[in-house]
Formats: structure tokens, C-alpha cells, sequence
């Protein structure tokens, strides 16, 4: 199982540093989970003042430069609102950047900002989704392709450059709770990267399995249809030090985001459920959070990756302790135990 960290690109909420410290201290974090042996490290795509992830591919161009082995990926691109071929050419030229390191997952993303800002009706939600992901795929196939669509110009015998330096570009298909979302990433054969948040992990595994029945009728074979997980965790050196550390951003960034959508705020009873055996929060030390990743593949069926997401108000001393312990302790646990 390959382990890694999903990031946000959380602007400062403080004044203590701006945005241009902001991205270095990424960057740096990045350049540590390649060196504490991590598998693969994914930026998200928003369109919000708190985060500093709308130009993902060019923070990991610069990442892809300051690194050796870790992979780099979008986590995820909102392909809904994006050209695919600029998408494409983003991606490839990432991966001639990082000697071949570059992936995507295509999801269309938790926020609609992007939908208004880049002249989309949210109207047009799913066929926008399927049809440019449909040209995402034509691109990575075809050198020279004809295409035709409703939402962007036809091409007729265009070639697309530059080609990436892996000869299949890896697109994973990101996925939150919609059933037909799963039926469509079997059916593509594409790899599925599910996003649980929030409730207990196991309750996705339905969905899961309609994904691979999805794939297997499409005559897709069983080693190509891999499902990756990506939660929310933090890994401290006890259970009692991670919790003090990330609660408070915890619910602070979430009571936020639930006031913008009509939810009630994080309360502790709430958080410690949902950091139970079987909740979607990983936070705890090495061991425990190891164990829980085993769980959560074991409920589901089977997983191939499984991301940490720990953007939740952290000091980036903190955020780099995590990274080594989750290389040093986390990582070799999951695959001995």
C-alpha cells in the first residue's frame, strides 16, 4: 500500500507569516515526505481566499524539482470548469519535470467558486464533467485525435504536445458518495480515489463494490481497478499530543465551512466519534493510526493508497514532525502488520 499526504495549500490565518512563506513552507514539506520515504504527495484545486492551490501543477513543478522519487499528483483537479487540454499539457509537462512522477485525480471538487469564475452553468454539473473528462482520456490515448462536444471547440486531426515522458499518464477518478460516480470509474477502468471526511468508513464499501462489478462487466481486469483512500489525520508521537494539536484547527476550519452550509459547529463529543475505531479520522500516534488504515482497507475490500489530509491550522513544525513519523513508524506498520 502506498502512503501519502493531500494538501490544500492552507493560506496563513495569521499575520505571522504571508503567502509567499506560506508556499515555501510547503514545498518544503513536500521535499520532507520525499526524504521520509512517503509514496506520493497530492494539492488540491480551490478558488477561495484561504487557500493558495488554483495553479496546483505549478507548486508541484516546483516541488517535482526539488525532489527524487515521491510522486506528485492533483488531489484533486476540478476538471468540471478547466480546459482538458491545457489540463493535459499542465500534467505531461509535469512529468518531464519530474522524470516521470506526475499523476492526476479528476474529481469535481467540494466548492462550485470555479464554475462562475471560468464562465460555467452550474447547471451543466454532470454532462461538463463527463464530456471533458471524456477529452481528458482521448488526450492521454491519442497523440492526434478528433473530438467534437458541446462545451469547447471540436479538434480535427490536432495533435497535442508535449507527451508525457510515462507512456500512460495516470488519471484516478475522485469520487465522494455519488453511486453513479463509482459505476463511471469501474466502467473506464480508471483507479478510484475516495475522499471519506466524515461518518465511519466502512459504510462506503456498497460503493465500492459497485465500482469494481462496474469494471469487471466492462472487461476491465481486477489489478487495474485500485482504490486509494484519503481522510483526514494527523500522527503525533501519543493519541493525547495529536488531538491537542489538531482539534482546535479542526473545528475551527470545519465550523466554518459547515456555517456556509447550513451545518451545526464541530463539537468535541462529535469529533471524538467520528475519531473512533470505526469514524473516518485517523489522528492518534504511529501504531494506533497504522492499525486504523488496515481497518479502513479491510473494510472496504482492499485499498492501494491511502492520503492523509492534515490541513487543519498546524504549524509547519508540526506538519513536519507528522510527515516523519508517519515515514518513519506509520508507513513500516501498515506494510509488517
Amino acid at each position: 500500500m502506498e502512503i501519502g499526504i493531500d494538501s490544500f495549500a492552507a493560506a496563513p490565518a495569521s499575520m505571522t507569516i504571508n503567502n509567499t512563506q506560506a508556499v515555501a513552507e510547503l514545498l518544503e514539506r513536500i521535499v520532507h515526505a520525499d526524504q521520509a520515504g512517503l509514496d506520493v504527495f497530492g494539492l488540491g484545486e480551490h478558488h477561495r481566499k484561504e487557500f493558495l492551490d488554483s495553479a496546483a501543477y505549478m507548486i508541484l513543478a516546483a516541488a517535482a524539482a526539488r525532489t527524487q522519487r515521491i510522486r506528485l499528483t492533483s488531489a484533486v483537479t476540478v476538471i468540471s470548469a478547466a480546459d482538458p487540454v491545457r489540463v493535459f499539457q499542465q500534467y505531461a509537462t509535469l512529468d518531464l519535470i519530474s522524470n516521470g512522477r506526475a499523476e492526476i485525480v479528476a474529481g469535481r471538487g467540494s466548492f462550485t467558486e470555479a464554475f462562475p469564475l471560468f464562465g460555467y452553468n452550474l447547471q451543466d454539473y454532470d454532462a461538463l464533467f463527463a464530456e471533458k473528462l471524456d477529452l481528458l482520456l482521448q488526450l492521454r490515448d491519442k497523440e492526434v485525435l478528433n473530438w467534437s462536444g458541446k462545451f469547447r471547440p471540436a479538434l480535427h486531426e490536432q495533435a497535442v504536445y508535449p507527451r508525457p515522458q510515462q507512456e500512460k499518464l495516470p488519471i484516478w477518478l475522485g469520487v465522494g458518495g455519488t453511486p453513479a460516480s463509482f459505476v463511471r470509474a469501474g466502467s473506464l477502468g480508471l483507479p478510484l480515489m475516495l475522499a471519506v471526511i466524515g461518518g465511519e468508513t466502512h459504510r462506503f464499501r456498497p460503493l465500492v463494490d459497485l465500482y469494481r462489478q462496474a469494471g469487471e462487466m466492462a472487461g476491465h481486469p481486477p489489478e487495474q481497478l485500485k482504490v486509494g483512500l484519503h481522510s483526514l489525520g494527523y500522527v503525533a508521537r501519543s493519541r493525547e499530543e495529536a488531538i491537542n494539536d489538531y482539534y482546535p484547527g479542526y473545528a475551527e476550519m470545519f465550523s466554518r465551512i459547515g456555517k456556509e452550509r447550513g451545518f451545526p459547529p464541530v463539537s468535541r463529543a462529535r469529533f471524538d466519534a467520528q475519531n473512533g475505531p470505526t469514524g473516518a479520522l485517523l489522528v492518534g500516534g504511529p501504531e494506533e493510526v497504522a492499525e486504523k488504515i488496515l481497518r479502513h482497507s479491510e473494510a472496504l475490500g482492499g485499498i492501494s493508497r491511502f492520503t492523509f489530509q492534515m490541513d487543519a491550522g498546524l504549524p509547519h513544525g508540526k506538519l513536519k514532525e507528522a510527515i516523519a513519523l508517519i515515514g518513519e513508524k506509520v508507513k513500516p506498520a501498515v506494510h509488517s502488520l
